[in-house]
């Protein structure tokens, strides 16, 4: 007995409508990747600002034009290196040279007082002092401070440093200035100076030098 072929209750598709919704599919594979390439290029500028930005917590190995700005006659730096206190040496001529002459060191605060800390965090300075124990200038280098702008960022901030002995009080309201709403930021930055100062003089120079 012949067998009977079952029909088939799935309707049958053209080649027409086949091709349509390929090409539907594609159209919508197509607008996934155009969102996806306008994300990406217009996040790709914030990437690289942020790529930019100082990274927190980074100190130059030798930050060659910020030392001469604390000391503007020196013809050589010595590297950071890695013995206690960590500091640059500025000299008066290539000191592998007869008869150079020490003219001050620098150092990064947070490489000598890293436990201070500010309102938000590290604030990041270099300091320029002479074997006599006076500030040659301060740096402000990077800092998280929320009224940072209208305080310790500010040139006349770090200028009220220059010239000062590390035997000052370095207090706020006393020798240097307050800032209101900024408190808690200058007072710290006032402690960082006076504390990794003197760590360095301590280290390096002698009482009867001090000035």
């Amino acid at each position: 007995m012949a067998e009977r072929a079952v029909p088939s209750h799935a309707p049958r598709t053209s080649g027409t409508a086949v091709m349509a919704t390929a090409g539907r599919r594609r159209a919508r594979i197509a607008g996934v990747r155009a969102v996806l390439t306008a994300l990406c290029l217009a996040l790709l500028p914030v990437a690289v600002v942020t790529a930019a930005k100082p990274v927190y917590g980074f100190i130059e190995p030798l930050p060659t034009a910020k030392l001469k700005t604390l000391f503007p006659s020196a013809a050589a730096f010595s590297p950071r290196g890695d013995v206690d206190p960590v500091h640059f040496t500025a000299y008066d001529r290539d000191p592998s040279l007869p008869g150079a002459r020490t003219l001050g060191y620098a150092f990064w605060t947070i490489d000598l007082v890293p436990a201070e800390l500010g309102y938000h965090g590290h604030i990041h300075m270099l300091i320029g002092m002479t074997p006599a124990g006076r500030l040659t200038g301060v740096i402000m280098d990077v800092n998280t401070e929320p009224y940072g702008d209208i305080s310790i960022d500010l040139p006349e901030f770090a200028a009220q440093f220059k010239g000062k002995s590390v035997r000052d009080r370095f207090e706020t309201g006393a020798d240097i200035d307050l800032v209101s709403r900024a408190t808690i930021s200058v007072r710290a930055a006032a402690r960082i100076v006076r504390e990794s100062s003197r760590v360095v003089a301590k280290a390096l120079l002698k009482p009867s030098d001090l000035r």
